[in-house]
């Protein structure tokens, strides 16, 4: 005999609302102080609460934080099976992307609740980093299916895998760059959103030999820090932080990934918000080197593009590597922060810049420039985290797989 659901009551209904009120709060908190700058406390004061009325609810802090990226991932999962509903490939990317800026519109309007920042689930501790792990796997491998379609025959699983992050990563990465628009805006930036995925940036048929271009770094300051370099220090701090966020990643994690003491830190560094300001600063004059050397090639406005994410995306999986993801600004001092916006902004600039001048000369199709640098911003810093989802990933393999895609177009073969 089949059982029948209870029936709701007044109190179920109140504990559904008082808990979703909770998890938004903790979710805004979240995205702006990562996982470790929250605390049960702030959440409470957020929803006119006292702590042990939240515990009522999430015992811990942890245990609250991995109810956010659960519950957004099962909002993304939404999206994603009613997305496979559409005939084929083109249109299921389509009604992704709908879908998709719908959620953002109704967000922005605060009609639903914000989406959690993923890059914050490196910060997790076990068990929780396991079980949110695995659910974000699993909704990777059900956007995975996107490409299982007669459009895509012949793509490897590695290539299948570049593709998928990719995708999911343009869309994450939405969320730092269309609030600069109006919500009226978004029907048209959706269009060309997935009109540079479905099409590319190439105004005609490629064959993908990017130039190389020269080194992106310079010796620099070789200032010793205890037995390493600042640059050695600098690129084992940027690992750090992309690994578990501005404030899990702590002056005694830094410390010992380097075997030097946290008075050998504190000698060179006045604080932490100093030491991710010097890696940003590192990581825009990497970003600033690759743009104006393929500006030198003499080639057209595509091949220096094409050259100029190929670079970047390699020098993410070199031993130079990475580059601090744009994710860490979220948690500076709101001073700092700005300058370090207003330094990504004359970045992505200049991408718009090269688009705007390859339209003119016809070797870019005609795109919105803006949205084509906001997008190959968000494929630089997905290629971060590109060896995670392709196994066994060699830095030679890095550009066919990730950047051929969004220059030639998702569909390209």
């Amino acid at each position: 005999m089949t059982e029948l659901a209870a029936p709701e009551t007044p109190a179920t209904t109140r504990f559904a609302a008082r808990r979703e009120s909770i998890l938004a709060a903790a979710t805004g908190i979240l995205n702006r102080q990562g996982v470790k700058g929250m605390t049960l406390a702030d959440v409470a004061a957020e929803v006119g609460l006292i702590t042990t009325s939240v515990t009522y609810y999430f015992r811990r802090k942890e245990d609250l934080a991995a109810a956010c990226f659960l519950r957004g991932i099962e909002s993304f999962e939404g999206l994603v099976r009613e997305s496979a509903k559409a005939p084929d490939a083109r249109a299921r990317l389509d009604l992704f992307l709908e879908l998709f800026f719908d959620l953002s519109r109704r967000i922005r309007r605060k009609e639903a609740p914000p989406m959690v920042s993923f890059s914050e689930m490196r910060s997790l501790k076990e068990p929780h980093r396991a079980e949110v792990g695995g659910a974000f796997a699993d909704m990777f491998r059900r956007v995975r299916g996107f490409f299982d379609a007669p459009e895509f025959a012949g793509l490897s699983r590695a290539e299948a895998n570049a593709r998928t992050h990719l995708l999911l990563e343009q869309a994450f990465w939405t969320f730092t760059w269309l609030r600069r628009y109006d919500i009226e805006d978004y029907p048209r930036l959706r269009e060309r959103m997935s009109d540079i995925l479905t099409g590319g940036l190439a105004a005609r048929s490629r064959s993908w030999t990017p130039p190389a271009l020269g080194p992106l770094t310079e010796d620099g300051d070789q200032t010793a820090v205890g037995d390493v370099s600042r640059a050695t220090f600098l690129t084992a701090a940027t690992r750090l932080i992309n690994q578990k966020g501005y404030r899990g990643a702590s002056v005694e994690d830094i410390s010992a990934a380097l075997n030097v003491t946290k008075g050998s830190f504190y000698h060179h560094n006045e604080d932490k918000d100093e030491l991710v300001v010097a890696c940003f600063q590192r990581t825009f004059a990497v970003l600033r080197a690759a743009q104006l050397a393929a500006r030198d090639l003499p080639v057209d406005q595509w091949t220096r593009l094409a050259a100029t994410a190929s670079a970047l995306t390699e020098f993410q999986l070199s031993e130079e590597g990475p580059l601090l993801r744009g994710s860490a600004m979220g948690a500076l001092p709101v001073d700092i922060r700005h300058e370090m916006s207003d330094r990504y902004a004359r970045v992505s600039d200049r991408f718009a810049g090269m688009v705007a001048d390859g339209i003119a000369e016809g070797s870019i199709r005609p795109v919105d420039p803006l949205v084509a640098a906001h997008m190959l911003n968000a494929l630089l810093n997905a290629a971060t985290s590109l060896g995670s989802w392709v196994t066994g990933l060699e830095r030679s393999e890095a550009s066919q797989l990730f950047v051929r895609p969004l220059m030639l177009g998702l569909f390209t073969r």
